[in-house]
């Protein structure tokens, strides 16, 4: 975390000892936060956190949440605090718009879990069952059984074609043969593959 004090001792010294509000105090502010300097975020968590905490808190209901999330604000602030236009909103309305959007993910976070195992009833399972998976490895095996009883060529071309992604035109330019015996050589495979497998 980027803060240089402990997050309950700065809630509470707020709480205790709030500092006017200022927006031409806070806008420096907000510069040398965007710069990184740390005595000024905590310069700005000593002015602000307590109206800030009061958004949190009157949104969530709880306390720990609303220190939670103020936490969250102001590592926020940290990080962004160089997209703060002054052109568009005051500081502080740019900091509460900050805790109110982190307050409200915090209440959707709240009710997600149970809509989720709510939804998860009506979400149909389109994985294979058990009988489908040992009928498929049996099936993959008896596959692998009849291509390993082609000759060399036919069963290499095969495997290229189906299970590498390679092109007729391509395979034919590796082997250095015309297009239709590449071809003719696929298609023999593929009919005495049949054949084993209809056995």
């Amino acid at each position: 975390m980027p803060f240089p004090f402990a997050r309950a001792w700065a809630i509470t010294a707020a709480m205790d000892s709030p500092v006017p509000l200022h927006s031409h105090d806070l806008a420096p502010l907000l510069d040398r936060v965007a710069a990184g300097d740390r005595a000024a975020l905590s310069d700005l968590y000593r002015r602000t956190s307590a109206k800030l905490y009061g958004i949190c808190a009157r949104l969530l209901g709880s306390n720990a949440d609303a220190e939670d999330v103020l936490q969250d604000v102001y590592v926020t602030v940290w990080r962004k605090a160089d997209r703060f236009d002054a052109a568009k909103a005051s500081p502080i309305t740019w900091l509460a718009v900050i805790a109110r959007n982190k307050a409200i993910d915090r209440l959707r976070a709240r009710r997600l879990p149970t809509a989720q195992l709510d939804a998860a009833g009506d979400i149909a399972d389109d994985s294979a069952s058990a009988f489908e998976l040992v009928d498929q490895a049996r099936e993959q095996r008896r596959v692998a059984e009849c291509l390993e009883q082609l000759d060399d060529k036919p069963r290499a071309m095969i495997r290229a074609a189906f299970l590498d992604g390679a092109t007729y035109p391509e395979l034919a330019t590796r082997e250095a043969v015309p297009l239709g015996t590449m071809k003719s050589w696929i298609r023999r495979g593929l009919l005495s593959l049949r054949k084993c497998l209809e056995r």
